[in-house]
């Protein structure tokens, strides 16, 4: 009987990945991987390692999550050390929990390699801190999008007047719905939201407004997915702490000078 690791790479940066997630990479047979996994992790695995792509984009899957399921458990029973490479966290939307009821039943062995998770690190990495002791004493990480068929679940009053911080994941295509159901309950026009698209990779770009504003640059500024919508308080500190946005332009300007 081989083993699972279920693993968090991070959000994007590969540098943010743990050091036991590094060793499960380093030791597997086989790794599955998602599609927002940097690709420079892979580098880290054996010659001999198979690297079987599971990405998903929205509204299209490249493979099913049943499929999944069925090689984490098929490979393992061939004696295989299996590591599941998920982009942020694997137990924070990344669906690790149905995986480790699957390997469960099937009495597969398996361990949990938390990751580093985009609403913390693509907020951070835009100089935003989702607590702070002056503005922010909670914080609140919350599903953008809800499965096809199910009923709304998501406790707006609650979340609009009674979470300091709302760090949202998956959102985009949902970005007005979301705005007029916090506006509706409660949270004020004028509260400050950040999108960070492409959080803590290269590609990063930070874009604020307020709830009522928000969407005119999204439009302006074209951003899509991948992103992180984090709203409150705390997105004024981006113009302050701002630190890797600034580093990418200055290390730009330094090479064009050059």
């Amino acid at each position: 009987m081989g083993k699972v690791y279920l693993v968090g790479a991070g959000p994007g940066d590969s540098d943010l990945i743990t050091v036991k997630g590094m060793k499960a990479i380093k030791k597997a047979d086989v790794v599955l991987y998602d599609r927002l996994v940097n690709k420079d992790l892979l580098e880290y695995a054996k010659p001999d390692a198979d690297l079987i792509y599971c990405g998903k984009l929205p509204n299209y899957h490249i493979m099913k999550q049943e499929t999944i399921h069925h090689f984490l458990v098929k490979f393992a029973k061939a004696g295989k050390v299996v590591t599941r490479l998920k982009g942020g966290d694997p137990f924070v939307f990344g669906r690790g929990g149905e995986e480790a009821e699957y390997l469960v039943r099937h009495q597969i062995p398996f361990e949990v390699v938390p990751g580093v998770t985009s609403g913390v690190a693509a907020a951070a990495y835009a100089g935003i801190p989702v607590t702070h002791r002056e503005v922010s004493g909670s914080v609140a990480f919350i599903t953008g999008h809800k499965r096809k068929g199910t009923e709304e679940d998501i406790k707006w009053e609650a979340l609009a007047n009674g979470i300091d911080t709302l760090a949202i994941y998956m959102g985009m295509s949902n970005l007005s719905y979301i705005l007029e159901k916090l506006i509706l309950n409660g949270k004020s026009k004028q509260t400050p939201i950040a999108v960070v698209h492409w959080g803590t990779s290269e590609k990063q770009q930070t874009i604020t407004g307020t709830l009522e504003t928000i969407e005119q640059e999204v439009i302006k500024h074209r951003i899509g997915n991948p992103s992180m919508i984090v709203i409150g308080e705390v997105v004024k500190f981006h113009n302050q702490l701002s630190w890797f946005e600034s580093k990418e332009e200055i290390s730009k300007l330094a090479g064009e000078a050059l």
